[in-house]
C-alpha cells in the first residue's frame, strides 16, 4: 500500500524472498499505472476486495512523522486485512530475533540475536541492529544505521542514514535523529536531534 520510491525497495525485497505480488494500492488517480511491472489495482479503501487473496504491507516511507503509515496499518486491519512481514533474501535476521507484523527488513540489513523489532517498522538497506536491541512500533531505522547492542529505540522514531547509536543508549518515542549523527547518551525528550554527538534543535 503506497506507490512511491519506498514501494520499489519493498517490491525488490519481496521478490527476493519469493513472495508473489498481487498488485499495489495507491491514490485513486494512479489506478491502472504500473510500478516495476505491478499494477495499481485500487486505493486504500479497497483492502476488503483482496483480503481473502493476499496479505498487505504498507510501502509508504517515513515522511516527517509516521502518522500516515500508522493510519494505513489501521485501515488494513479495520477492513479485514492481514499484515505481511517482508525480509529480503540478502538480509540476515537471527533465528533468535523477534520481528513484528507489517515490518520490512531490506537488503543487506542485519538483525542479530535477542533483538526485538516492533510492528510496522522499516529496517532499511544495510542497517545493523545488534544483539538485544529493542525497536518500537512504526520506527524507521534508515540506510546504513548502526544500532549497537542493548540499545532501545522508542516508537514512532526516525534514525537517519549512517547514524550510530552507542552501546546501551536509549532513544525515547517520537524522535528524529538526523543523518550521520552519533548518539552517545540517552535521549529522554522527544524532538529532533543532529550532530556528533547529537544535540536537540
Amino acid at each position: 500500500m503506497g506507490g512511491g520510491g519506498h514501494c520499489k525497495s519493498v517490491i525488490e525485497a519481496a521478490e527476493s524472498a519469493g513472495c508473489e505480488i498481487l498488485g499495489i494500492l495507491d491514490l485513486p488517480e494512479f489506478i491502472g499505472a504500473k510500478i516495476l511491472g505491478y499494477e495499481v489495482l485500487g486505493s486504500d479503501t479497497d483492502v476488503a476486495k483482496y483480503a481473502d487473496k493476499a496479505e498487505f504491507v504498507v510501502t509508504l516511507g517515513f515522511i516527517k512523522n509516521p502518522a500516515l503509515r500508522i493510519k494505513l496499518h489501521g485501515n488494513i486491519i479495520n477492513q479485514g486485512g492481514k499484515l505481511a512481514t517482508i525480509i529480503a533474501s540478502t538480509s540476515h535476521v537471527s533465528n533468535h530475533a523477534e520481528i513484528g507484523e507489517g515490518t520490512v527488513v531490506l537488503h543487506q540489513a542485519t538483525v542479530n540475536a535477542g533483538a526485538k523489532i516492533g510492528k510496522g517498522v522499516i529496517i532499511n538497506t544495510a542497517a545493523n541492529i545488534e544483539h538485544d536491541v529493542v525497536v518500537g512500533d512504526y520506527t524507521h531505522i534508515s540506510t546504513g544505521v548502526m544500532v549497537n547492542g542493548d540499545c532501545k529505540v522508542g516508537a514512532n522514531t526516525f534514525i537517519g542514514s549512517r547514524s550510530v547509536l552507542a552501546n546501551g543508549v536509549k532513544v525515547c518515542d517520537n524522535c528524529a535523529v538526523g543523518a550521520g549523527s552519533i548518539v552517545i547518551k540517552d535521549i529522554t525528550e522527544s524532538g529532533t536531534y543532529v550532530g556528533c554527538p547529537v544535540r536537540k534543535l
